[in-house]
């Protein structure tokens, strides 16, 4: 893994290739992102490079085009215990061992709140997803959500569209990401955007993948607001793993058609909001460090 160049972009260009290299091989031949994410806490990087160097020739041959063609194609990548990696992320019991990244990597490490729901909302609830991605941006915080239609969409137009940053956690590799319709025709800065995947670069979309992805989105914020959810579910369940993180959780209570899972999430300790103004405030006292277990970026 050469680090020499004829200046410090080829030399860039060389670590940066690199650190894919260590993730591909890490995506492809680690056995299991539980046990290498605990080896990469206790031995950092060297159990990266330990992995890559085990391999064979043309294992290794094949790994080396396929990070040249991710890093041609405006990938980057970081592994757990290595710098660049989210502080607020590795904090997480279940933190992947790798993220793809394209985009403005530096938001992943930037405060930030998790929006969840339904892509099959209701007219209400994808109002609601739009306010609220509103105000979160107002506040100056980053918004995080998946790539889906529906709720998520909703909450990064609205973000984008108020001029702050949105982060898009795929269920599936960095590798399928395509540009959607929507946000091809919305008029943004593209230092605005960061799309992330914890998974192999090719891999499709699968209903373990989306519900691993739910754990990207509640360990890269501060907390995370639900929109709708049903009894049973993706954000349902998203809203359940994030109270056991001790993430805040803030449940929207509507004054009619209450959703069942909403519901759920209050009685397990959720907080209520019933309007943007209570929003608001519910997101200043997250910034001030109001909430009992709250994580930090520090």
């Amino acid at each position: 893994m050469a680090r020499t160049g004829q200046g410090g972009r080829e030399v860039r260009t060389e670590l940066s290739v690199d650190a894919l290299r260590l993730a591909v091989a890490v995506v492809r031949y680690g056995h299991g992102p539980r046990r290498l994410a605990r080896r990469l806490r206790e031995q950092g990087p060297q159990a990266a490079h330990a992995l890559y160097e085990q391999l064979t020739a043309d294992q290794r041959d094949g790994i080396d085009s396929e990070a040249r063609a991710l890093h041609a194609g405006g990938v980057g990548a970081v592994l757990l215990g290595l710098g660049g990696y989210p502080k607020i992320l590795a904090s997480l019991r279940q933190a992947p061992p790798v993220l793809f990244y394209q985009g403005n990597g530096g938001l992943l490490g930037m405060r930030s709140i998790g929006i969840c729901g339904s892509r099959d909302a209701s007219s209400q609830g994808l109002s609601a997803a739009r306010a609220c991605g509103e105000e979160i941006a107002r506040c100056g915080l980053v918004v995080v959500s998946g790539y889906a239609r529906g709720v998520d969409t909703e909450a990064h137009a609205a973000a984008l569209d108020a001029g702050d940053g949105t982060v898009m956690v795929l269920a599936e590799g960095i590798a399928r990401f395509k540009v959607k319709r929507w946000l091809a025709s919305r008029s943004h800065d593209p230092l605005q955007v960061a799309v992330v995947s914890q998974f192999p670069p090719g891999q499709t979309w699968t209903a373990g993948g989306a519900m691993s992805r739910n754990d990207v989105i509640i360990g890269l914020t501060l907390g995370l607001v639900v929109i709708e959810a049903g009894e049973a579910g993706g954000t349902l369940a998203a809203g359940l793993r994030a109270l056991d993180e001790q993430r805040p959780v803030l449940a929207l209570e509507f004054s009619q058609d209450m959703p069942q899972g909403n519901k759920i999430l209050l009685d397990h300790g959720a907080v209520a909001v019933r309007s943007r103004n209570q929003l608001r405030e519910r997101l200043r006292q997250i910034l001030a460090g109001n909430h009992p277990g709250q994580p930090t970026l520090v």
